[in-house]
């Protein structure tokens, strides 16, 4: 069990559980095998994060993961419409069936709330938006329904913009900037009070979201280009841009950001971590770093088996001189008060 409470910037249970079929949720609650479970979350500390849906592409779509370059077609629009609703109604099912265990939380004083009464705290994501179409109307529905955060694009093109492809070594200049349809959804969210993640979106498409935004420029799961040169993750200029904006952003866990030669082996110290974290901490001040796992998304280091091994994470960061104060924002605080300053 760890001291520290951990709010966390990004997670695929919702994909996962849809996967499986499970359109309750209740595998979470009764142990499932993944990254995170109930227990898994108690034990490490996970008190609370960003839930993701997440729309997969056909299976023939997906090239083999060892790839160097991995680059996705666009998905089919109706499906992406349906998998968006099941999805949300997953994480709907989870809160209403078990509020003494799990929250759906629209702001930061019922993410207090929930962590105040022992309930994980879940903010609604969407991890690009082929459920929402041109004219906004979905993105209304969602937001009503709870969504407060949203990336325009995952790693494939849709009617807002143009995600980054997985390369490595590569840079994340890859194509054009929003589309007319993606700064309009920039303009609503910051209107709406939902968050904006650049996580995904290439370069042109960070610049356009910095000129429209007038919030915080946030990504909630990359890491330090200047350490492991992947497209996923984000040059010294963007991070010293979103320093500017008091932006955040969430370290990713995934290895093939994290090591040196961008490879998915999870035989990586954690170190490495700790080096990504520095270089972050450097560039964004100690406010703007947090942690963002990519928890049931990704490839995680070996010796990280579940979130109840967050606790290794946080001692590597006292091994390494974290104070008690700076290792407190970094799994916590500095989440609640980027949430605070865009959903409110």
């Amino acid at each position: 069990m760890t001291r520290f409470a951990i709010f966390d910037g990004h997670n695929d249970l919702l994909s996962r559980l849809w996967f499986e079929g499970d359109s309750t949720g209740e595998s979470f609650f009764t142990g499932r095998k993944g990254d995170i479970s109930l227990d898994a979350c108690r034990a490490g500390g996970f008190a609370g994060g960003f839930f993701a849906i997440w729309v997969p592409g056909e299976p023939q779509d997906a090239p083999n993961p060892a790839a160097t370059l991995r680059a996705f077609p666009p998905v089919d629009t109706a499906k992406a419409h349906r998998v968006t609703l099941e999805q949300a109604a997953i994480l709907i099912r989870m809160a209403a069936n078990h509020p003494e265990s799990f929250r759906l939380c629209r702001s930061v004083a019922e993410i207090e709330t929930a962590r105040a009464e022992g309930a994980i705290a879940a903010i609604l994501h969407v991890e690009g938006c082929e459920g929402i179409g041109a004219g906004l109307d979905e993105l209304h529905v969602l937001h009503a329904a709870g969504l407060r955060s949203l990336g325009p694009v995952w790693s494939r093109d849709n009617i807002f913009g143009h995600g980054v492809p997985f390369n490595f070594p590569a840079s994340p200049d890859t194509g054009p900037g929003l589309t007319d349809a993606g700064k309009r959804l920039v303009a609503e969210c910051d209107r709406l009070g939902v968050l904006l993640d650049l996580a995904h979106l290439n370069e042109a498409g960070f610049w356009d979201v910095a000129k429209i935004s007038t919030k915080p420029l946030v990504s909630t799961h990359s890491a330090a280009h200047a350490l492991c040169t992947a497209t996923r993750n984000l040059t010294d200029r963007q991070l010293d841009a979103m320093a500017e904006t008091g932006g955040l952003c969430g370290l990713n866990f995934g290895v093939g950001f994290l090591r040196e030669d961008g490879v998915k082996n999870p035989d990586m110290p954690v170190e490495q971590m700790i080096r990504h974290l520095d270089h972050l901490i450097a560039r964004l001040g100690e406010g703007g770093v947090a942690l963002g796992s990519d928890f049931d998304g990704t490839t995680i280091p070996g010796w990280m088996g579940s979130a109840a091994d967050l606790p290794l994470l946080t001692t590597a960061m006292e091994c390494a001189g974290y104070g008690e104060a700076l290792i407190a924002r970094l799994c916590w605080g500095n989440w609640i008060d980027l949430l605070r300053r865009t959903i409110g």
